[in-house]
């Protein structure tokens, strides 16, 4: 068992904290999502699926501002030092809306001038308000009398109204109007809120497509007749405007007694917070858009305007309604494990791994429904960070908590939007017997770990399932994972005394195999890069890869400078934002980083070191932030099996460093740049390698 101790870099770290080493992490993540938007530009991919990723890239920029614009408003107001790349948190605020506003251009861009004409030469129009004929606006305006007006509250805001609350991504009008109502009161604002019980997307009879399947937006049809709304009153203009909010929940864990409760609480108010962007549409006047910011509080530098539909992502239910398989990615169909002897029998024998998704999920889903039956079972442990709705993982464990057996479940209730979810998956599981922990204050547990306890003759035997991904059937079959079944002693111990931290108040125990977080995977990571450095320092190969969704922890990315200084070759295959800069003379030129962008969401981590040709390979649930390696728990497990960390290294790493088509790597500037075949260079797409079965 080797002991990890405190690591001081050989070199001079002070030279390694110079800002310019270093790329805003905010800004970095904003860049995520352009490689994401160029997948909904590239006519290689079906066009229902480039319309797919557009919706993702819109989703993520909402999340990206209730969420890191949101923390960097709250580092400005508290006066929060600049981060390591030497940006203050103003200087970054006003750098997220030239990026954000340089993304938005381009999605609408790209919808109205590449997405809209491909799905009508596809036979799909999306109609704009300007574009209907008279037989379709004579439906439309029937549709909105008999199916939207009813459930519609205008408000006009006077003295007696004053500026309503608008909740969080909300679709809404503010309607410009002249003369007087029934009361004698003049006119001026009113605001139309959309109910959330309104479809977004609403789909014209056949008989009025002109051959096409036809769809307008909810918000041109309500902009079209709003003066309905207002009879005896001139509309003068119609603007959608949607806001978004601060969605980060605050709860002071330390003072709270009952964490349930507390953050019941703050979701009543989540949908309410402080604003912290508006969208607007790009024709509406300026003292309009002034009155507006003055009632969110917000500044110029928070206004996008947009020309199109202000919840574009809403498109998205296209994909869902269309049935169209012609225009989507032809379906996948994964391995199965093959364990005629049942699973237990086959994981005794032998290490089981799984690669999703191209490894179907069901062999996770069948060891839970195996334990919650088998009468050798005797207890079952696992966490829960998202899960996913009607999930069989939880019915598997409310089953074995029924027949007898002892199930404790980690729910971690700050799964950021599920909370809720959560809340009520805890509830139910309580109800059934099974024993609830809520994981540990102030740090949230991300961890994905099970463990089943089996009596086999006279002794008993631990299973284990480690994942880099959620126990989420649906993200299982959209994201890329790993997962580790095993019956190995030493990993079963391991997990044990992680779930008695977990569930009871147990002391920070030295564990055998595995690495987390808080308390070793930090320093354990250190070890092993200043390892690599020191074998470079004396002249052999120093080599580490390693794979995962973000990297930002500013200890790491000094060793791995250092390392690179001594020589280090360093692979790096990160998906999103990256605050290590590849490329500098004299400090990073041994570096490589790059995104891989394509079908499947990228999110399994791997971490790889050469180790002197005794190389060791780890897979985990940590990416390299400072929130996971410092904040969370978090495991690291090792892959013994030879023949299966060959496996992964061939699939997840050498694979991801050979492609050449849904590659993207990051330059010493910042920038990104997609990579291409070369000239003798077979193109290579490691996805598209792992559905053919590499």
């Amino acid at each position: 068992m080797s002991t990890l101790v405190p690591i001081a870099l050989p070199t001079d770290t002070d030279a390694l904290r110079e800002p310019s080493l270093y790329i805003n992490r905010e800004l970095s993540q904003l860049d995520f999502n352009f490689r994401v938007l160029a997948q909904a530009m590239d006519p290689q991919v079906p066009v229902l699926e480039r319309l797919r990723f557009m919706c993702i890239s819109c989703t993520n920029l909402d999340e990206f501002f209730e969420i890191r614009a949101a923390a960097v408003r709250h580092a400005q107001e508290f006066g929060l030092p600049p981060a390591p790349d030497g940006m203050t948190p103003q200087a970054i605020l006003g750098a997220i809306h030239d990026r954000a506003a340089e993304l938005v251009d381009q999605q609408y861009r790209c919808w109205n001038e590449t997405l809209r004409p491909a799905l009508h030469d596809a036979g799909i129009d999306v109609l704009g308000r300007h574009s209907w004929n008279h037989r379709q606006k004579r439906w439309l305006r029937a549709y909105f009398r008999n199916e939207i007006m009813p459930v519609l509250s205008p408000l006009g805001l006077d003295p007696s109204h004053p500026f309503p609350k608008i909740l969080n991504k909300s679709l809404n009008i503010v309607v410009v109007l002249k003369g007087t109502d029934a009361f004698g009161r003049a006119g001026h604002l009113a605001i139309v809120r959309a109910p959330r019980s309104l479809p977004r997307i609403i789909q014209l009879p056949d008989s009025l497509g002109n051959g096409a399947q036809t769809y307008v937006f909810l918000s041109s049809v309500l902009s079209t007749f709003v003066e309905e709304l207002f009879p005896g009153m001139e509309v003068q203009g119609a603007y959608q405007f949607r806001v978004t909010r601060n969605s980060e929940l605050v709860v002071d864990e330390e003072e709270v007694e009952n964490l349930a409760l507390a953050l019941r609480d703050e979701l009543v108010d989540r949908g309410y917070r402080p604003a912290v962007r508006l969208e607007i549409a790009h024709d509406c006047p300026r003292e309009i858009v002034r009155t507006l910011l003055q009632n969110f509080g917000l500044t110029e530098n928070a206004v996008y305007r947009i020309d199109g539909p202000v919840n574009l992502n809403r498109v998205i239910q296209l994909y869902d309604l269309l049935s169209r398989p012609d225009l989507k990615y032809p379906p996948m169909s994964p391995r199965t494990l093959r364990d005629t002897d049942g699973i237990f029998e086959t994981v005794a024998h032998k290490d089981v791994l799984l690669h999703h998704p191209f490894d179907a999920f069901t062999a996770v889903l069948d060891l839970i429904k195996q334990a919650a039956v088998d009468p050798n079972v005797l207890a079952i442990k696992q966490t829960l960070y998202r899960t996913g709705k009607d999930s069989q993982i939880v019915d598997a464990l409310i089953q074995a908590a029924r027949n007898g057996k002892d199930v404790t479940v980690v729910v971690e209730l700050r799964a950021r939007f599920d909370e809720e979810a959560n809340l009520g998956l805890a509830d139910r599981l309580q109800e059934a017997g099974v024993q609830v922990v809520y994981g540990v204050v102030g740090f949230k547990t991300h961890a994905k770990m099970l463990l089943i306890v089996r009596r086999e003759g006279r002794k008993l035997r631990r299973y284990v399932h480690l994942g880099t991904g959620n126990y989420h059937s649906g993200t299982a079959r959209a994201y890329t994972d790993l997962s580790l079944i095993t019956a190995d002693p030493d990993i079963g111990n391991d997990v044990h005394l992680l779930f008695q931290q977990l569930s009871g108040l147990a002391p920070k125990t030295r564990l055998k195999r595995l690495l987390q977080s808080p308390f070793t995977l930090h320093n354990g990571l250190l070890q092993k890069i200043e390892r690599e450095m020191r074998l470079a320092s004396s002249g052999r190969p120093g080599r580490i890869i390693a794979k995962m969704n973000a990297l930002n922890e500013p200890q790491v990315v000094r060793a791995l400078y250092a390392a690179s200084q001594a020589g280090v070759q360093i692979d790096l295959i990160v998906r999103g934002a990256c605050t290590l800069r590849p490329g500098v003379p004299g400090v990073s030129e041994n570096i490589r980083v790059r995104s891989i962008v394509g079908r499947f969401l990228e999110h399994s981590r791997v971490y790889w070191f050469g180790n002197d040709g005794a190389s060791e390979l780890y897979c985990a649930s940590a990416d390299w932030l400072e929130r996971n390696l410092l904040r969370r728990v978090e495991t690291c497990f090792p892959i013994l099996d030879a023949e299966l960390a060959r496996r992964v290294y061939r699939e997840v790493l050498q694979n991801y460093l050979d492609d050449n088509l849904n590659a993207w790597e990051l330059h010493a500037d910042g920038e990104y740049r997609k990579c291409v075949p070369g000239h003798d260079e077979p193109p290579h797409s490691a996805q598209m390698a792992l559905m053919q079965g590499l």
